[in-house]
């Protein structure tokens, strides 16, 4: 995998010194205008980034999960779940095992977040826990695992804060440009006159309009790519790429918005969380590669190696570019695998699911469940001060 890894790093650095340099020029330019001093202008635009960055690099996954409302699990909480994060941990050499979360949310979707390997975490959410079989949550898990091997989630969160940084700016740099216009506020340069004020004004303001989108751009285009290769990692780490495919295709046909879903952390999740409500999740994403492209590539493959992917990927894309860095695909073959009708556990159906996940739920939220003999199922909320509660069915009095 280190040549995925170098492979990243390289386009990192392309990156970085790509948006980096649209936030220099925004700085220059906001400072020759609002200071008569393009310093001015960029060392107040390095140093907001400098501190969103820390913030981010410390705090950002903390943050993330906490505007989820993510609850971390323990083993007995979700048995299934955490048991399948086990499985592609072991699968993918992950060298500490990643924290565990579950957002209470109807939508389907998931993502991994963390600095570095050892300090990481996935999330999913309690919709696609209850849609996806174990094949298929296998699938998705090993898909986040893979950005947390390939450190795609440092380097996405740190572009998100340089592309968040960028948009601050220019934001706020266009509301002042406007204002001062309007008032005639801005005092004039001391060397200058008004036509020289009017023509940075102009400058200013399109670059404004023009750097965000380009950055956005930038970072789009390369969380595509990235894509690309957690799906192959995917199916080397399950043998099995049908289950993530099949993942994929509940996943296009989900119409539920994620609530906490942003522009600056949509490349983050494993299908575009931000359309519009009611919406399926459209092929034309700007964050993500078509959905329906990478399901063919995943049932194109006649193994499960980077080399079966590359090859996958070529011929749906018509003899095209590949993806898999060369180095990385003189890996043997690995053949399909799927587990035996006699090795595979009893898999839950769509109902036990659903009730297996909304009872996780429920304990997390400390809440006790107190079964009644008439079948019933009685959930005491933690600030329920009374001794005993009665069944709204049967009328039967339970001491809690």
């Amino acid at each position: 995998m280190w040549e995925q890894i170098r492979s990243n790093q390289i386009r990192s650095v392309v990156l970085t010194i790509g948006m980096g340099a649209l936030l220099i020029v925004l700085g220059y330019v906001l400072g020759l205008y609002f200071f008569d001093s393009p310093v001015a202008g960029l060392v107040i635009a390095i140093l907001l980034w400098v501190i969103l960055s820390l913030v981010g690099y410390f705090q950002g996954d903390s943050v993330l999960l906490r505007m989820h409302r993510a609850k971390k699990i323990k083993p007995d909480d979700h048995p299934r779940l955490y048991n399948v994060v086990e499985e592609m941990k072991i699968a993918s050499g992950l060298e500490t095992m990643p924290d565990v979360y579950i957002i209470d949310d109807p939508a389907l979707n998931a993502f991994a977040i963390g600095r570095d390997p050892k300090r990481a975490s996935v999330a999913i959410t309690s919709g696609l826990l209850q849609k996806l079989n174990r094949d298929e949550l296998q699938g998705v898990i090993a898909h986040e695992i893979s950005h947390v091997k390939n450190r795609d989630v440092l380097l996405m969160a740190m572009c998100s804060i340089l592309l968040g940084t960028i948009v601050i700016l220019a934001w706020y740099g266009s509301r002042f440009l406007i204002f001062g216009s309007m008032t005639g506020s801005r005092r004039s340069s001391s060397g200058g006159g008004g036509a020289g004020n009017v023509i940075i004004l102009v400058v200013a303001l399109v670059f404004m309009i023009l750097a965000p989108i380009m950055a956005q751009l930038i970072y789009f285009a390369i969380s595509r790519k990235r894509e690309y290769l957690a799906d192959a990692s995917a199916a080397l780490y399950t043998r099995y790429p049908e289950g993530l495919a099949s993942a994929l295709e509940k996943l296009g046909t989900s119409t539920g918005q994620l609530k906490a879903a942003n522009q600056a952390t949509a490349p983050m999740y494993i299908v575009n969380p931000f359309r519009k409500k009611g919406m399926r999740a459209s092929d034309l994403s700007s964050t993500h590669p078509p959905i329906s492209e990478r399901i063919r590539i995943l049932r194109a493959m006649s193994g499960a190696s980077f080399n079966d992917y590359d090859q996958a990927y070529r011929h749906v894309h018509r003899g095209g570019k590949g993806v898999i860095p060369a180095s990385a695909m003189a890996a043997a073959v690995v053949p399909l695998a799927a587990p035996s009708q006699e090795e595979r556990p009893v898999e839950p159906d769509e109902i036990h699911r659903a009730r297996e996940t909304s009872d996780a739920m429920w304990r997390m939220s400390d809440y006790k469940t107190i079964p009644c003999d008439c079948g019933a199922r009685l959930r005491v909320p933690p600030a329920f001060k009374q001794p005993a509660v009665r069944c709204p069915h049967c009328g039967r009095i339970h001491q809690i």
